[in-house]
């Protein structure tokens, strides 16, 4: 029989990634005996049971917690303070807490002072997703070939940190570990500054005047398309993740504006050097990412 990673591992929150954990434990086997899935909405948690995402099924996040030795907070990161306050006191002791949050600051400061001091605390990014949401939305593959970042504090047992590497491990992912700040400033360039660009984008056609806007909308071509579509993404969670990693988006977003000012001087100037320049090394970068095969 094969060893798992844990006995009992509590799934807050059944999105897509959530829910994606849940088919690829389902799917793959290894992680857990007993999957119990947990979700303040009725009608989510009736909807995984209907899917057979878990083998349990609580909206009472404090009771979902009891007895389990694996917990991951997969809800949007502006609702951890008040979920790790309600769990903290029913975490058995020697259990992994985890979560899938996209800033890890925000995280340690909310969640790591309410952790007991014999829960171990692991926090972790996966750097997947769909513009979709919901338990309909999870994918047992969504993982693979992607990485995952853990953010361990300092002094957090090495065995544990292990348990979570090896859960996503087993989803299909790569680990890589970092501190939390260094995370929050590479997650804001390669994930929160384009998610805030395609939201303004497609805000701005939006407000265009209604004939132009339809136009806009019949022959849009696929760099707009290409935006529509993580513009589509939920917006509380986005919401969170932009007023929880605020510093290092607004530094990135900065940047940004200094180089598009630059980019639009160009382009009024027909410096036609510079202009090729950018697109020449953007168009680097997107090779990378195809032989890196995050593409």
């Amino acid at each position: 029989m094969r060893e798992v990673v844990f006995q009992r591992l509590v799934i807050i929150g059944i999105g897509l990634i959530g829910g994606s954990i849940a088919r690829g434990a389902r799917t793959y086997g290894g992680i857990a005996e007993k999957l119990v899935i947990c979700d303040a909405s009725l009608d989510a948690l009736r909807r995984a049971e209907e899917l057979g995402l878990g083998d349990v099924y609580e909206a009472d996040a404090a009771k979902a917690v009891a007895g389990a030795d694996g917990v991951i907070l997969c809800t949007p990161v502006g609702t951890y303070a008040a979920l790790a306050q309600a769990i903290a006191p029913h975490l058995m002791s020697g259990a992994v807490l985890s979560d899938v949050g996209s800033t890890k600051q925000s995280v340690l400061r909310d969640v790591a002072p309410l952790v007991p001091q014999d829960v171990a605390f692991v926090p972790a990014h996966p750097i997947a997703g769909t513009e979709f949401s919901g338990p309909d939305a999870g994918l047992a593959d969504l993982f693979k070939g992607r990485w995952t970042l853990l953010t361990p504090p300092e002094g957090t047992n090495e065995a544990a940190v292990k348990k979570i590497e090896t859960m996503w491990h087993i989803l299909g992912a790569e680990t890589a570990r970092m501190d939390a700040a260094h995370h929050d400033r590479v997650t804001a360039i390669v994930s929160h500054l384009p998610h805030l660009i395609a939201f303004t984008i497609c805000g701005t056609a939006d407000d265009l005047a209604d004939e132009t806007k339809q136009e806009v909308l019949r022959f849009a071509a696929s760099g707009f398309r290409d935006f529509t579509r993580i513009a589509a993404s939920d917006p509380v969670m986005w919401r969170d993740i932009f007023l929880n990693n605020k510093e290092a988006l607004l530094e990135m977003f900065s940047r940004f504006s200094e180089d598009a000012q630059a980019m639009a001087r160009a382009v009024r100037w027909g410096d036609t050097e510079y202009i090729e320049d950018k697109i020449n090394r953007s168009r680097k970068i997107r090779k990378s990412l195809i032989d890196l095969k995050q593409a």
